[in-house]
């Protein structure tokens, strides 16, 4: 009889926010005259912009005319959008890096949960805690994470570096050596960052162990604050440790169109073996390129029309973020993030538990948020709220958590 992959069977329940979708409906089932204001996953809720629509419009029509009709993208996406990001990402802010070594994608969460399949079987991976589900869920499913404690909710094999308000939310360096080190900034659940001075100490940490550092900058344009790094390459050294992950998804509200980059710098080597060659090879074989028009729709969010118009989207997000922050501030919760990313950490009132308090607000308030615990056990007693809704919604979702 034919066998499954059983690191797929390790997984404890399901994908957290698959729980939440499950848990909603049952209450909207149950409660049909009830209208559900979702603070949960971070999907966004304004349209694409002028500008990428007109591009999207364009290219359509392009593939509709022979002489311009376009078959499978190159497997690591067009120059026109390679040779944009280079200049308006990386240059523009002093990074040094070619087109070459980005590779277009359907998006960062298929990046993130992919890359680890160019490293070894017995890579140890050090995790932010709390984190991203995908990063850990995804070295289950590859065999790296050991076994499974459902008291301690953690893996043996996992390098666990706390992340927490006794820490200042910069995580602590690992007391065991890792190969690869998962970093989300600004970070997502937390809404937290780093400066670029702490985020050179990891580079050189990294270096020094010779570790990969993974990093995850989906939410680079919301940051703010001047002190705060938009890529890990504006850190000497980081050619040397670092892949970068970006995302369309939320800084101009891709999520349904999807598209995505990773950039491996030729520098990147293990031994003689250069990384990106690896990734190249594995672009290649697994994937058939992010389709024509939303390449050109990606070019578009860089020209600017599209700069001017994405950055009123981000603006509109992080006002929400601001009126939840602040509104979450004034009655009295403890509250962290909602400046340099759309997302608030907040404290659950009472000491409650993060899911009680999911069951609470879902149930008293008719509120949708996350519970902080389903992003690793460092999470439990928080709960994270997205600024990603619609203003109108955003102002009633605090109006009626202030009523509890």
């Amino acid at each position: 009889m034919y066998q499954v992959n059983e690191n797929y069977l390790k997984l404890p329940g399901s994908y957290l926010f698959s729980t939440i979708a499950k848990k909603v409906a049952a209450f909207a089932e149950a409660n049909p005259d009830k209208e559900i204001l979702r603070l949960g996953i971070g999907d966004v809720t304004q349209p694409l912009c002028p500008a990428v629509i007109e591009a999207l419009h364009k290219a359509v029509d392009e593939m509709a005319d022979p002489a311009t009709f376009r078959g499978y993208a190159p497997d690591l996406g067009y120059d026109f959008l390679r040779n944009t990001i280079v200049e308006k990402d990386y240059k523009a802010r002093g990074c040094d890096i070619s087109a070459d070594e980005i590779f277009i994608s359907d998006g960062a969460k298929s990046d993130s949960g992919n890359i680890q399949e160019i490293f070894g079987a017995c890579s140890k991976i050090a995790v932010c805690d709390p984190v991203y589900p995908v990063y850990v869920d995804s070295n289950v499913m590859a065999g790296r994470t050991g076994i499974y404690d459902a008291t301690t909710e953690t893996w043996s094999d996992v390098i666990y570096m706390p992340t927490t308000k006794e820490n200042g939310f910069v995580p602590e360096k690992p007391d065991k050596r890792p190969d690869l080190i998962y970093l989300c900034l600004p970070n997502n659940p937390t809404g937290t960052t780093l400066t670029k001075d702490q985020l050179q100490e990891w580079v050189d940490y990294a270096n020094k162990e010779e570790a990969v550092i993974i990093f995850d900058a989906a939410y680079e344009a919301y940051i703010a604050e001047d002190d705060v790094p938009h890529s890990i390459y504006e850190c000497d050294g980081a050619r040397t440790c670092a892949i970068e992950i970006r995302s369309f998804s939320k800084n101009a509200g891709f999520t349904g169109l999807r598209l995505g980059f990773t950039v491996v710098p030729k520098d990147l080597k293990a031994g003689d073996v250069c990384l990106r060659d690896l990734w190249a090879r594995r672009h290649g074989t697994k994937f058939n390129g992010a389709p024509y028009i939303v390449q050109r729709a990606g070019e578009a969010v860089y020209s600017p029309e599209g700069k001017a118009q994405t950055d009123e989207q981000i603006a509109y997000y992080m006002r929400n973020a601001s009126v939840i922050r602040n509104g979450l501030l004034d009655a009295g919760y403890e509250v962290f993030g909602g400046i340099n990313a759309p997302y608030i950490w907040m404290k659950t009132p009472d000491g409650m538990k993060s899911w009680d308090f999911f069951d609470h607000l879902l149930e008293n308030a008719n509120v949708v948020g996350t519970p902080g615990s389903g992003f690793g056990p460092s999470g439990e007693g928080y709960f994270r709220l997205t600024a990603f809704g619609t203003y109108e919604n955003s102002v009633a979702a605090l109006e009626r958590i202030k009523a509890l």
